[in-house]
This record gives C-alpha cells, structure tokens and sequence, in this order.
C-alpha cells in the first residue's frame, strides 16, 4: 500500500472521532433558561462575526487565486483554495462547538463539577482534531493529485493567509471588548468581571471564541501545514538516500499525532483536579507520539538519528511551556512582583511587567536555537543534519492536537464561568475558579507553543526556500557551500528592511486594537450615562451594540497590516534577489520571535498579576485599579500583535516559496 494512505487514513479517523465528541457535548444537559439566553446571545455574536469575516477573506481569495493561477499554475491555484478552505473550516468547526461546550461545561459546575473538566476538554478537542485531521487530508489528496510537493506550496499560502485574517480579525475584536470592558467597568464603575451590567461583557465573551478558538486554530492549521509541506520539499533532496519514502516521511509521522491526540482525549477523567487529569492526557500523547517516531523513522527510512531528532523537537515543547509558565503563572515569582508594583501606581506596574517581559523573550529563542543545532549534530551535519533539523520541527508539531484542545479549553471554561456569574446561577465556586485558572495556564502555555512552532517551521521553510532556489538556478545542493552574504549592500538593505516589518506589523496591529477599543469605551459610557438604570440592576444593556462595534471594526482595520505583510516580500523578491529574499526572511523570523515572545509574556504576567490580586493577595483598590491599567496595555499585546506575529513569519516565508519562480524570472538585481 501507498504509505500517502496512512495520513489519508488518519484524517478520515480525525474527522469520524470530531463527530463522535460533538453527539457527546451536545447530549449534555445546558442548565436554567438564563444560562441559555446568556449563552444565546455569545454563540449569535461569534457565528455573526466569522460569517462577516470569512466572506470578507473570501474578496482576497478569488483575486489571488486567479493570478497564481495566471502566473505560476492552475495546481498553485488549486491548492491556495483548498488551503485558505480548509483551515476556514477548521477554525469555524472548533469555535461553533466551542460555543455549545461553554454552556454545557456551566450546567456541569452546578450539576455535576467532576463532569465539567471532560465536557470542556472534548470541546477543546474538537478544534484540534478539526485542525489537525484536515490539513492531513488536504495535504495527502493533493499529493496523491499532483505527486509533486513544490506544488503544495499553494495550499500553505492559503492557509497562511487565512490564518492571518482569522487571527488579527479576531484580535482586534476580542481586545476591543475586553479593554471596553475592564476600562470602563473596572475601573470607572467599580464593578466585577463579567457583571451583566456591563455592555461589553457579552462582546468579551464573543471573543475569546473568535480570537483564542478561531484564531488560534488557524494559527496552529498553518503551522501545522507549512511544517510539512517544508519537509516534504526538503525530502525530494534525499531521493538517492531514501527514495519517495523521504517525501512521505512528514505526512506519515504527524498522522501519529491524530492516534495521539485521540487517545489523550479519551483518557480525560472526571476529576476535582482538572489540572491533573489533563497532564495525564498530556502524557499519554507524548508516550504515543514517541512510539510513533521510533516505528515511522525504524520502519518507513530505517534511521535511528530522526527518532532522536524528533524526540528532541518533543521535549522543547516541554521547555517552552515550563518557561512561559515560569513568568506567567498567576501566583509565581514573576507576577508577585508585578502584583507588588501595583501598589506604587499604575507606572511601576507597566514598567516591571515589560522588565520581565523582555527577560522572557531570550531563555526560549535560546532553546530553540540550541535545539536546532543539536538536532544537525545528532543527524551527523551536513545536508542530513538539515534533515535531522526537519525531524525535530516535526517531533514539536506533533503535539498540535493535544495542545489545541488544551488551548481551546481555555476559553471555553473561561466563558463558562461567565455564563454563570451573568445568569445568577450559583455554581461551585471551586471548580468554576480552577477551571479558569487552569484555562489560563493552558491558552498560556499555547502561545509559547504557538511560537516555538512558528521559530521551527519558518526555519524549516526557509530552509526548502533554499533547497528550491539552489534547484531553480542549477546549483549543487550543498547548504556547506551556499554563502548569504551579508556585507553585499543589497543583501544588507534586505536584512534591515526584514528587521523593521515584525515592527510596523505590530504598530499597525496594535493601532487597530486601539481605534475599535475608543470606540467601545464611548459606547459603554454612554449607556452608563443615558440609561442610569442599568448600573441600577433595572435595565438590561444593549449588548448587540458593542458586538457590532467590534465586529466593524476588526473587519475594517484588519486589512492594512495584512496588505503590509503580502508587499513587503513580494517587494524584496522583485526589487532585489532570491538570495537578498533568504536574508530578509532570517531577520523576519528572528526579530518576529523575540517580539512575540515579549508581546504575550509580559501581557500574559499583567494579565495574571490582576487576577492575583483579585483573590485577595492585595486588597488595595488602588493597586487593583493600577492592575487592570497593566492588563489593558498587554492585552492588545498578548491576544492580537503577538499571535499574529506568528502568522506573519509563516506568511513571508510560503510566500517567499510560492512566488520564487517569478521572482527568479523577473527581480531587477
């Protein structure tokens, strides 16, 4: 048999068990009609704004579509559409459950608490298998179509690009809200988080389903793909070593981590110790994923070194969690400090909280860079060491799955909790807290996931960036003998100019955040002010006013960071060289890293020094008024410019790959 089967295979099992885990959530019971109404108006809001956003991305699709089709190829073509839909739907199938799970796991808190950590963790599930079995079905039918992996390179655009919308789009909504929110509620009315009083609270609840579910899965689908479509070109060098095998391998060891992750989900347990129960199924996936490694590399390319490699790539993402766990775990060292600050005002608040922040951003570049260079070493250098490399970004990605449902999990309890403070209902307080506090941990522990991914997988790319230009222009593939040379002027205008875009990517993100949030914050003060009742407990807010404010706009200012990230390449292709190209795509990713990492390390520690703070570890109101000031600046940082920075290397470089044969053929230096 074919071994393109196998992943073709497990992408039909993904799919069957993601309909089994959906009959299970919405067999629950859903509570009070309260709690339905509350839950109501968040799956309205959510569906409302992916409908609006997708046929808004569905305007970029059609036209690039006919020009890849136009200049590179009608296979191109094909595979942008293919990739731009599948990745759509996957964000759309995680986040529509996700909105059914939150009001399940609710009822589960009053009903039955034990029961709550496996409702929302199977709703977490379902985005990442969703995530994960569709880009494996993508990727196998496209192969077994076109047998060419150069041509699947579409299919990474594509969902690179999607992503990108998904992920700014609902940024942007979701911080709007969630600035509205706490700045005008918080901090001016003086009223608790998630207050049914407050106009923006249903908005805020909106988007942590839009941006952490939708986002956030289109995020990791890009990943996912660009990993492998990366390492399948890869493969095509090392057609005397391993014949087709080699360009098979990639497909064929992340389809482990679809039995992986279904079996991590499975072994989810009812528990008052939710935390336990999910490094359980945490460590059950690791287990499955290194048997997978061992039998793919043994068995399909008969090379020890790769299961190592791949074991490696594995434990970084233990590393990364445990680091972003050191400097944002609420109670940890790191937020104390920040917590302390805030007794001094809101600037000591800030200030400590970027110290720590830029701190953060060094330990985890470091691991993956030492990472990438043990893993050379241990495939014995030279054009296998890059293999070896190409193993290891596979070993991370193949905790995708596991990794998702965990993240996912995050927002669904997190709206849980809301549902239940909005609807009166009372809960069990203690497994309501613990979910939310383990919901945080998680969608923290993603993020630096999410960016240990994007590091690997744009090296890896750029890595078959490489593979392909040396092909293209004839040269002997040897990475030992091509030279980047960066004192050559042009190549050294494309290093700045690499440098300077993961800055004006975030300062237009960040803006975007900011123009909606204005706006928000003037809604929610003009109904406090001409409706005195609601603050009253009398009048019921208009909730769907604030939804549509975030909507509007997140549609409107996502386009112009995402028209910055498509020039930007396609300029540096064309006005310079292939190889100037391969230094820009360098300082992108370098600089992209260690911003993002900044970015949602430090918002992760504001954000977790208020919550501290809020359980009683201060109680000084003006220390909580100086938290929430923290909060509101990393928001922005942690939820919008930082995921998307992510996006935004992968983006540069599929697309740097897609377009290389034009920019062979026409660039002016």
């Amino acid at each position: 048999m074919d071994l393109v089967y196998l992943p073709l295979l497990s992408g039909v099992l993904s799919v069957i068990t993601v309909i089994y885990l959906i009959r299970k959530i919405l067999n629950e019971p859903t509570g009070s009609r309260e709690m339905v109404e509350i839950a109501s108006y968040i799956e309205e809001g959510a569906k409302t704004f992916l409908d609006r956003e997708f046929k808004t991305i569905v305007f970029f699709i059609i036209p690039i579509t006919a020009l890849l089709d136009i200049f590179l190829s009608w296979e191109i073509a094909f595979g942008f559409v293919a990739g731009s839909l599948s990745s759509l739907l996957a964000a759309y199938i995680g986040m529509r459950i996700a909105v059914k799970a939150n009001l399940r796991t609710a009822y589960a808190t009053v009903a039955k608490p034990k029961k709550a950590v496996v409702i929302a963790f199977r709703g977490g599930a379902v985005t990442g298998l969703s995530v994960i079995g569709l880009s494996l079905m993508g990727l196998s039918l496209l192969y077994l179509l076109f047998r060419e992996p150069v041509l699947l390179v579409g299919y990474g655009f594509g969902a690179s690009l999607s992503a990108l919308f998904t992920q700014l789009g609902g940024g942007i909504f979701t911080k709007a809200a969630d600035v509205g929110a706490d700045l005008v509620g918080k901090v001016e009315a003086r009223i608790p988080e998630d207050d049914p009083r407050n106009p923006a609270v249903i908005a805020d609840a909106v988007g942590d389903n839009v941006g952490d579910c939708a986002g956030r899965g289109a995020d990791l689908f890009e990943s996912f793909s660009d990993n492998i479509i990366g390492a399948m070109i890869l493969g095509l060098a090392f057609a005397t070593v391993y014949g087709t095998n080699g360009v098979v391998y990639p497909l064929t060891v992340e389809s482990t981590s679809i039995f992986a992750t279904i079996l991590g989900v499975l072994f989810i347990r009812e528990s008052m110790n939710p935390t336990k129960s999910i490094y359980q199924s945490f460590l059950i996936s690791g287990v499955i994923s290194l048997i997978g490694f061992y039998l793919a590399s043994t068995l399909i390319l008969h090379d020890i070194t790769l299961f190592y490699c791949s074991a490696l790539g594995l434990t970084v993402s233990l590393i990364i969690a445990v680091v972003v766990l050191y400097y944002t775990k609420t109670g940890g060292k790191i937020t104390k400090a920040i917590a302390n600050a805030s007794k001094s005002g809101p600037a000591l608040t800030i200030l400590t909280g970027l110290s720590y922040g830029f701190e953060s951003a060094a330990v985890p570049i470091l691991v993956v860079a030492f990472t990438m260079s043990a893993s050379y070493l241990l495939a014995n250098g030279g054009m296998h060491g890059i293999f070896g490399i190409s193993a290891s970004t596979l070993g991370i990605l193949s905790s995708t799955g596991i990794i998702m449902a965990s993240d996912t999990f995050g927002p669904i309890v997190d709206n849980a909790q809301g549902i239940s403070k909005m609807s009166g209902v009372s809960a069990d307080t203690e497994i309501a807290e613990m979910l939310d506090s383990v919901g945080n941990v998680t969608k923290a522990v993603t993020k630096g996931y999410a960016m240990a991914c994007c590091v690997f997988t744009a090296v890896l790319i750029l890595f078959a960036y490489i593979t392909e230009a040396a092909r293209i222009q004839g040269i002997p593939l040897s990475f030992d003998n091509i030279i980047l040379n960066i004192a050559k002027p042009i190549n050294l205008t494309a290093l700045f100019i690499g440098a300077s875009l993961p800055f004006i990517f975030s300062a237009l993100s960040i803006r975007a955040v900011n123009k909606a949030a204005l706006h928000m914050v003037e809604e929610v003060r003009r109904q406090f002010r001409e409706r005195p009742g609601i603050l009253k407990g009398t009048e019921k807010p208009d909730y769907n006013k604030c939804i549509d404010i975030s909507t509007r706009y997140a549609l409107k200012e996502m386009f112009l960071p995402t028209l910055v990230a498509l020039i930007f390449p396609i300029a540096v292709g064309f006005l310079f060289s292939i190889w100037a190209l391969a230094i820009y795509l360098i300082a992108v990713k370098v600089v992209s890293g260690l911003l993002a990492m900044f970015m949602y390390n430090s918002g992760g520690a504001w954000d977790n020094a208020k919550k501290l703070i809020e359980l009683g570890y201060i109680r000084n109101p003006d220390a909580h008024v100086a938290s929430v000031i923290g909060d509101t600046v990393g928001d922005p940082l942690k939820d919008c410019a930082g995921p998307s920075l992510h996006i935004l290397v992968k983006l540069q470089n599929i697309l740097a790959i897609t377009l290389l044969p034009l920019f062979f053929l026409f660039s002016l230096s």
